[in-house]
């Protein structure tokens, strides 16, 4: 069909979204699942999926080091411009489970007391689109909902991603439901169809990083010019993997998002302080460590890593954040991957600065 008329024909039946119920498939996340974050995490969260199969064709899985409920994970991208999929088109139903929800829908609205206008315009074009041979103003339609095809295919509609606050951007997926056989990617015009790389964008939206807090030498109570020793030992410091999956009859997909620690970043909590090194920035070690551990006569020691804080805390304390900066890839189906924007996410730990008391004699 010709990309204009089948644009302006979604448009047409904009109105109908609403009440159709399937021109923007939402992907509620499924609740009463523990979230998964360690590599390897034996847990699954599911968008979508009603129990009745209006959702199951549109079900992505998500699994691994991944948020809650389906809920966004706690990655913040280094890229302020990258921003995860608003919407994505994915394979539906078939053509008899499609024609019997659609024309269901169409009839119920077709019956609806004062329908007219525009919307009962869109409405029967819609319905001409799908039982007509040539459907809309003479363009290509599907005979009978193409249920002769039954089995070969599956319509494909558009899914709104939940965890997308903008609703102008969720619900811009509008295209009509359309046919993609077996085997088959769909046409090129949909430039939102789900891939490997719409996948792996979503697994790097759920994905949640452990809570890492570093260690410190004094720990959390330490004196005016005296330097703190800061490190994180690779047994706590590795890396996280985060998988979303669908998988429907005649296409498989899935994508995996691993991240992988690179650096440390501290920031004191206050100006009255001097990080090591000075840029605040504590790169990996070669044994995928961070820092060195303090140990008995280092005290007169500039730790590669840590920080001095320069004036008391009074009263209070001072919050010192670690940020960990993380460096992360994606592999899916087909061989595919490539890099994502680094992630950070950081960790605030109280510290309480005193004064070196002195005596005098």
């Amino acid at each position: 069909m010709n990309r204009s008329r089948h644009t302006a024909l979604s448009t047409g039946v904009a109105a109908l979204t609403l009440a159709l119920g399937i021109l923007a498939l939402a992907e509620p996340a499924s609740a009463g699942e523990e979230p998964g974050n360690t590599q390897g995490a034996n847990t699954e969260q599911s968008g979508g999926g009603d129990g009745n199969g209006v959702y199951a064709a549109a079900r992505i899985r998500y699994s691994g080091a991944v948020a809650k409920d389906g809920g966004t994970g706690n990655v913040t991208s280094s890229d302020v411009n990258w921003t995860p999929p608003p919407c994505w088109y994915a394979p539906y139903l078939g053509a008899k489970d499609f024609k019997k929800e659609m024309s269901k829908h169409i009839e119920s609205q077709l019956s609806t007391p004062g329908m007219g206008g525009t919307a009962a315009s869109a409405i029967g074009q819609s319905k001409r689109h799908y039982e007509d041979e040539f459907g809309w103003t003479g363009a290509p339609g599907y005979k009978d909902y193409n249920v002769e095809n039954d089995g070969k295919g599956m319509f494909w509609a558009g899914v709104e991603n939940p965890n997308e606050p903008d609703y102008l951007k969720r619900s811009s997926c509008t295209d009509l439901p359309f046919w993609v056989e077996n085997g088959d990617a769909p046409p090129p015009r949909y430039e939102e169809a789900i891939t490997p790389e719409i996948l792996a964008a979503l697994a790097y939206q759920h994905m949640e990083l452990p809570d890492t807090e570093v260690t410190l030498a004094p720990e959390t109570n330490t004196k005016v010019n005296l330097p703190t020793w800061a490190w994180l030992d690779k047994a706590v410091f590795d890396e996280v993997q985060a998988t979303a999956a669908l998988n429907v009859p005649g296409f498989n997909i899935q994508a995996t998002t691993t991240a992988k620690p690179v650096s440390l970043k501290l920031e004191p909590g206050t100006e009255d302080a001097e990080t090591y090194p000075a840029s605040g920035e504590c790169t990996i070690n070669a044994d995928d460590s961070i820092g060195e551990p303090y140990a008995k006569g280092k005290a007169n020691e500039t730790p590669p890593c840590g920080v001095k804080y320069l004036r008391s805390s009074g009263n209070g304390t001072y919050k010192l954040q670690a940020t960990i900066t993380w460096e992360i890839t994606w592999t899916g189906t087909g061989g595919a991957g490539d890099d994502l924007p680094n992630g950070t996410f950081g960790n605030d730990q109280d510290i309480t600065v005193q004064e070196i008391q002195a005596v005098n004699r």
